[in-house]
């Protein structure tokens, strides 16, 4: 079995000491030894080492431990203070040594990091255990993440009134905008959209310093029980919302508020590796990161032909991404474009080409709609009378608690028929 290659990238004085004790301890050896993190991440990158031994840097976030596990390289933080220890701690290395620690120190926290690095790419681990793994998340509160295919399905007026929904029903809820191409939960709650909102939560999150009280700091309330973290204000700053920080800042959510809704982008694919040479970063990652996180998906299309086409195309490449069987919403549910019996239409539809067994329905109602957009106020603020907020109440309803038997889905005609019937 070959020698584990070491990296180091270890500022100051104490470099030489590290890389002696390294040497020193059986069956590791130091391959490189880098002036800065950029040049050990681009030697790991490289194959070089399987073992990063990194001081505390100011270039160093959490998406660069991230990247670093994608290639299958361990990590042990060697700080320069008990703060910086306490630092890297946070951002999430799992071998923090304590500052001048004794060379048996150092040689023993590589092992233990290099022991970790082989447990995770142990065959024993099945892609379920990991899908599990990674969609559990600490603390009380759930994750709705609120999807759609291309098209303004109404991801937007889906997750806000959701949100709306179950801050009326005695839940503190967070409402987020992780759409990187054209989020507008911002205008939706009549708010501007030039507050920092989840970007500079992210940007605490990629230092490690985040928990309810900066989530607290940025939210704004904008309804009894409903707090609002704004997106990005303009497309081109996607690079704001990489996905590694969003790990966190849906787990600090979890126990910010007891429900927290996630307005997505549209787009799944994983293609940056197809486009660039090097690791890049990735446009869809909020998306990805909010669905792997969530305890559950609610999938929203329209009602048009061209719409269910999208939808049915769309829950395939989402079934790849989460494990968990979506809810499935059609949105501006009428007749004129569905047929005489419109609901039980997009139903059978979708149980034929998509094998979705139930779909929840939202009338195209079009005055409550646009009387909600123009007051910058929810369905239930403005028109709670309307029949596409009864319909967002009862879908709302089913995913924060069983479904009412009175405003149950509508269940496509064919759902005993048997194969080829």
């Amino acid at each position: 079995m070959a020698t584990p290659g070491v990296i180091i990238a270890v500022a100051g004085p104490v470099e030489a000491r590290v890389a002696q004790a390294i040497d020193g301890a059986p069956g590791l050896r130091v391959v490189r030894r880098c002036a800065d993190l950029a040049e050990a991440a681009a030697a790991a990158a490289a194959g070089v080492g399987t073992l990063v031994v990194l001081s505390d840097q100011p270039h160093l976030t959490r998406t660069v431990l991230t990247d670093l596990a994608r290639l299958g390289v361990a990590v042990v933080g060697v700080p320069t203070t008990p703060d910086a220890a306490d630092q890297l701690v946070l951002i999430g290395v799992g071998e923090v040594v304590a500052p001048h620690a004794a060379d048996v120190e150092i040689a023993a926290a590589a092992q233990r990091a290099l022991e970790r690095l082989r447990a995770r790419n142990a065959p024993v681990q099945t892609a379920e255990r990991s899908r599990a793994a990674s969609s559990e998340t600490p603390g009380a509160g759930i994750i709705v993440a609120v999807w759609g295919p291309t098209g303004a399905p109404g991801r937007t007026t889906i997750a806000a009134n959701l949100a709306g929904e179950f801050a009326m029903g005695g839940a503190s809820t967070l409402l987020v905008d992780a759409d990187t191409y054209g989020g507008a939960i911002a205008q939706a709650c009549g708010l501007t959209d030039e507050a920092p909102g989840l970007a500079a939560v992210a940007r605490a999150a990629q230092h490690g310093a985040l928990d309810g009280g900066i989530i607290d700091r940025y939210a704004l309330e904008v309804a009894p029980r409903l707090r609002v973290l704004t997106g990005v204000s303009r497309p081109e700053r996607w690079t704001e919302l990489p996905a590694a920080a969003l790990d966190e800042v849906w787990r600090a959510s979890c126990s910010a508020a007891a429900v927290t809704v996630v307005d997505c982008g549209f787009s799944l694919e994983m293609d940056e590796e197809l486009v660039y040479d090097t690791r890049a970063p990735q446009r869809n990652g909020a998306t990805l990161s909010a669905l792997g996180s969530a305890h559950t998906v609610v999938a929203v299309g329209t009602a048009e032909p061209l719409g269910i086409q999208r939808l049915v195309h769309g829950l395939g490449a989402l079934r790849e991404v989460v494990a968990r069987e979506p809810v499935v919403v059609v949105n501006r549910v009428r007749a004129e474009v569905a047929g005489a019996k419109p609901e039980e239409a997009v139903a059978d539809a979708l149980l034929r080409f998509a094998q979705v067994p139930r779909t929840w329905t939202v009338p195209w109602d079009p005055r409550a709609c646009d009387a909600a957009v123009l007051s910058g106020q929810l369905l239930a603020e403005r028109t709670p009378r309307s029949r596409a907020r009864r319909a967002i109440a009862a879908i709302a309803a089913s995913v924060h608690e069983p479904a009412d038997p009175v405003a149950a889905p509508r269940r496509p005609r064919a759902v005993a028929a048997g194969v080829g019937d």
